[in-house]
């Protein structure tokens, strides 16, 4: 049964972001992409770390992807329906999959020889509440500079499609 969930959680993450990236219209595929994330977060739930799921979940699904699909709303000019992305040539898929298969050439053999911990090895046990303390504490600063990257990146879209409209 776990084998088949991890089956199932790789054919979404994958299925949906082998699908935004081919689509041409722009929302749609970040829309994709919010399932991909939300993939990721239910490969996390199934690996027990719950912490990084609900980080995953609160930090992609709810900000990134916000944040994206404003902008894309926000920044399109009213007399196109949709934005939409021209299909790319031939030339960038072969060097897009002769990138991939480079990085697949370092990661593939790093993984095979990665001595990995016997199973009855103990882990460090932590509480959610003490490591969302822990990130508080040290990272507190770089969540709220994250934070307000975002509201300037949603600003700036606001700017521009305001920019756009008065022009026309």
């Amino acid at each position: 049964m776990s084998t088949f969930a991890l089956g199932t959680i790789i054919a979404l993450i994958l299925g949906s972001a082998a699908v935004a990236l081919c689509l041409r219209r722009l929302i749609r595929s970040v829309l994709l992409f919010v399932i991909s994330w939300a993939g990721i977060a239910a490969f996390y739930l199934w690996a027990g770390a719950e912490f990084l799921a609900f980080a995953q979940v609160l930090v992609y699904i709810g900000a990134v992807s916000m944040v994206t699909l404003f902008a894309v709303l926000l920044t399109r000019r009213h007399d196109q329906p949709d934005l939409v992305i021209e299909p790319p040539a031939r030339s960038r898929a072969a060097a897009g999959v002769t990138i991939g298969a480079c990085v697949a050439a370092v990661l593939i053999p790093a993984i095979l020889a990665t001595e990995f911990p016997a199973a009855s090895a103990t882990a460090p046990t932590f509480s959610v509440r003490q490591l969302g303390l822990d990130l508080m504490e040290q990272h507190g600063v770089v969540l709220l500079v994250v934070g307000l990257i975002l509201t300037v990146a949603l600003l700036g879209a606001v700017v521009l499609a305001a920019s756009k409209e008065d022009a026309s």
